[in-house]
């Protein structure tokens, strides 16, 4: 019997959240934290990191430390670098900002990193078939991946923000679902809002996420302003970056991957 193929968006942490209760193994799951956290992993594979290692919290980025004395700790807390007042001992490396990870700092470097709710999503789809990383800087390649592997059930993970959605991450999600459209026969709302979304905001798509309250918050900073402007680039990077069993994010060529 062959099965129909199935799209879906989820747009909140609750959502995620309830993603171990899921039957996954047949299921592609692309996250999106557009503000930042993927895009900064993306951007620091692309400069050359050997993996990242999505951790939920501060205690366990400082045990990666512990036993791997040459991984690099990253991450943010209210969108700012974790100090030592968090870890009660050591600043971490690297905040969440893409600009940061350049090949002087992540070339050839493991990275712990834990974020408000990339990282917590990341995780959430562990027992999924694939998990990929999708941000608008590698988008194309994410949707070549997809039309190579044919993925039965996709599932678009939004980050969110704090526990509410956050419309950047549902803009970037509906720009996939508007590529790969054509594919899928069983189409949830949830999706149908993501590519109706995108399609009314694709003209201007630094403008719409300047209204969302993450685009607000960074663009109101000047050390972080900078940060929307970059990770609203499109497809600057032809790479896919992948979750695998061992946890660790890694550049992928999609040809490796079976259908």
């Amino acid at each position: 019997m062959i099965m129909e193929s199935r799209l879906e968006v989820l747009f909140t942490p609750a959502e995620f959240d309830r993603l171990p209760e899921r039957n996954l193994s047949e299921t592609v799951c692309v996250v999106f934290d557009v503000l930042r956290a993927t895009s900064t992993m993306v951007t620091a594979l692309a400069n050359g990191a050997t993996a990242i290692l999505p951790v939920v919290d501060i205690p366990q980025a400082l045990a990666v430390r512990q036993r791997e004395p040459r991984v690099l700790l990253a991450g943010e807390r209210d969108g700012l670098l974790i100090g030592g007042e968090l870890t009660g001992s050591i600043a971490f490396d690297l905040g969440n900002s893409p600009r940061e990870f350049t090949p002087e700092k992540v070339s050839g470097r493991t990275i712990a990193m834990t974020t408000t709710n990339g990282t917590r999503a990341l995780r959430a789809c562990a027992s999924a078939r694939t998990v990929v990383l999708g941000s608008f800087l590698n988008l194309g390649a994410v949707a070549g991946f997809i039309h190579k592997t044919e993925p039965v059930d996709l599932l678009l993970v939004c980050s969110g923000t704090f526990d509410q959605a956050a419309y950047e991450d549902v803009l970037a999600a509906g720009a996939l679902c508007d590529l790969v459209w054509p594919k899928y026969k069983n189409v949830s709302d949830s999706a149908l809002i993501a590519r109706r979304l995108f399609r009314l905001e694709q003209q201007d798509i630094l403008a719409a996420i300047a209204l969302s309250r993450n685009g607000r918050r960074l663009l109101s900073r000047a050390d972080l302003a900078e940060d929307v402007r970059f990770c609203v680039q499109r497809d600057i990077f032809k790479l896919n970056a992948e979750m695998a069993t061992d946890g660790r994010v890694r550049t992928q060529d999609s040809s490796e991957k079976q259908s």
